[in-house]
């Protein structure tokens, strides 16, 4: 997740003006809202007016959690406004993953681009961030979005619809770790929650850490990081109370200890990470969501994706594609949108006040807007939809699970520090042909060339009979007639006893081209992307099945959007050329 990419803190914006009431006709000056303005402090957004809060959380722990509370400026105090929720543990008056030089301290500018982009304080929104437990002015233990983060969420959800100046709606704004709160927020069912935009969140905390038993290179290094934030020091203009809470580590090492051993469990079915489920969690919810998700994102990535979006029952709206840890406004140097598509505040802005306002849209758009691995964009109802479902037997095979790379090489890494906004994927070694038969840690099955153009889109699942201990990878390849070849899904297994494995690959969105395989290849996990412990066995595999999801391009519905620029990236670092490729032992085409 980024981290503002060097947002000013001195946004520019609306212009702070001067209400009036009228009273019998006359016209009478108001006063604004308390607080600090930008002309007071240059930390403060122009058109809004800054005071700090506190409030304890929902579950009765002592947490004592930290607001910063921007008000229109424009506005009399007593103007009552829906409210625009984040919470998260980047909103330090210090920095947001670490100390950004800052000498006056002030509310974090991590979404100044919302903020001013949107004209948010001249729209009559308040603007509302609040400190997760442990992070910034909030007291207590960090929870990695456990029970006692979801407290925090209910509790800042509730407080800021009960305020005075709050018309008791409320909606959430985040990207990556501040999505995935507003996750939280749709699942606790709260009624004052009417909206939520999460860009590019963490559908189930454990894949974020494990993948099947495996873990990711950032099992640790996570947890470091987020320890490391939680202790930021604070600035010498802070209050005594906001010091006070931020030192609570300082007094409770436990709390960065129990961060450590806890998140360091490969057991998804724990109490632990059952609590931190969300996208089972999501069963039954209904709150509108407005999410977008990189389906080849090297960060956050679309896995548990599809059951959350199936599990929620309420209104959707989603921009998903082919782009990497974004937010939905980012450009590059060029000036290109980092998505591709254009709109997203607009589109933002419709959303919300249509559910926190009750104003109708005057522009109808889509549900879903998807990008395939192609660059074009498309209008659909829901996301995925299915044309037809097959389930093809792959061949039997065997492989040494001996961890050497094999057709995607990427180095080995030791611990990384990363927190959610920087974690990335080892880029895979350059491309180099390579004979499918030349090494003996995987093999392939190979699907009939496509005698059309078809899209394997939701979410792929493995099942095979494994004879040995050990560990699996799976990997998708779209290959070209001249053997070239796109490795567009993946995802690994700790195969713990030999029997039955059965695993979702990540979700998916990638058009085959007429005359184009599909390449299955199974063996040992030869990618920097996962820290595995080879078992050095010969696993024999039999029954293999593959159930993918097919889709009819020629449906397509077409909608505005460019070719996100990290594309072509990707495609770069994740094609090769495959030679002794198999003439296919099943169809790849819809029904």
């Amino acid at each position: 997740m980024n981290a503002g990419k060097g947002i000013t803190a001195a946004v520019t914006g609306a212009l702070i003006v001067v209400a009036t009431l009228v009273t019998g006709g006359v016209a009478e000056a108001a006063s604004g809202p308390p607080g600090i303005t930008h002309a007071e402090n240059p930390r403060v957004p122009e058109g809004s007016v800054w005071t700090e809060a506190y409030f304890p959380s929902s579950d009765r722990s002592g947490v004592q959690l930290h607001a910063d509370v921007l008000r229109p400026a424009n506005l009399p105090a007593k103007a009552k406004t829906p409210v625009i929720l984040a919470v998260g543990p980047y909103f330090s008056h210090t920095g947001q993953t670490g100390p950004e030089g800052f000498t006056q301290t002030g509310p974090s500018a991590r979404f100044a681009d919302f903020t001013s982009g949107t004209n948010l304080f001249q729209r009559g929104y308040t603007y509302v961030m609040v400190d997760l437990r442990g992070f910034g002015g909030s007291t207590g233990c960090l929870d990695w979005v456990g029970p006692g983060e979801q407290a925090d969420v209910k509790a800042a959800v509730q407080w800021a619809a009960g305020q005075s100046w709050s018309t008791g709606k409320v909606g959430m704004y985040g990207k990556s770790y501040d999505a995935v709160t507003g996750l939280v927020g749709n699942n606790l069912r709260l009624p004052a929650l009417k909206a939520v935009v999460a860009q590019e969140p963490v559908w189930n905390m454990y894949n974020y850490l494990f993948s099947n038993g495996v873990p990711r290179p950032n099992v640790t290094g996570t947890p470091n990081a987020y320890n490391s934030i939680a202790t930021m020091p604070t600035l010498a203009d802070d209050s005594d109370r906001y010091k006070a809470n931020a030192a609570y580590e300082a007094s409770h090492p436990e709390c960065l200890a129990d961060n450590l051993t806890n998140n360091n469990n490969p057991d998804l079915d724990s109490a632990y990470w059952r609590a931190r489920n969300l996208a089972k969690d999501a069963a039954g919810t209904s709150t509108p969501l407005f999410v977008t998700q990189g389906f080849i994102e090297n960060n956050t990535k679309p896995e548990d994706m599809e059951l959350y979006l199936d599990n929620h029952r309420g209104t959707e709206r989603g921009w998903l594609g082919q782009w990497e840890h974004v937010r939905g406004n980012d450009t590059n140097s060029q000036g290109q949108l980092l998505q591709g598509r254009a709109g997203f505040f607009d589109e933002v802005m419709r959303f919300y006040d249509q559910y926190l306002k009750g104003v109708r849209p005057k522009v109808i758009d889509p549900a879903y807007a998807i990008e395939d691995n192609t660059g074009a964009w498309r209008a659909q109802k829901t996301w995925p939809t299915t044309t037809s479902t097959i389930v093809p037997s792959l061949e039997n095979g065997s492989y040494v699970d001996d961890g050497a790379s094999s057709t995607l090489a990427a180095p080995r890494t030791g611990d990384q520090q990363w927190d959610m906004e920087h974690a990335t994927d080892p880029v895979p070694a350059a491309a180099r042909a390579l004979a499918v038969s030349e090494t003996g840690n995987s093999y392939f099955t190979w699907s009939e060339p496509a005698t059309a153009r078809v899209r394997i889109t939701a979410t792929p699942r493995i099942s095979l009979r494994a004879g040995a201990t050990g560990n699996v990878m799976v990997k998708l390849w779209d290959v070209a007639p001249d053997g070239t070849a796109v490795m567009f899904d993946e995802n690994v297994a700790l195969i713990k006893k030999a029997g039955p494995v059965a695993f979702d690959l990540k979700s998916t969105d990638w058009t085959l081209e007429k005359g184009h395989q599909l390449g299955v290849q199974i063996g040992t996990i030869g990618s920097g992307s996962w820290r595995d412990t080879p078992s050095g066995n010969v696993i024999a595999v039999s029954k293999a099945k593959l159930t993918l999801d097919l889709q009819d391009p020629r449906l397509d519905k077409p909608t505005q959007g460019d070719r996100s620029p990290f594309l072509d990236t990707y495609l770069a670092q994740y094609t090769r050329t495959l030679t002794d490729v198999g003439e296919g032992s099943f169809a790849l085409r819809v029904r």
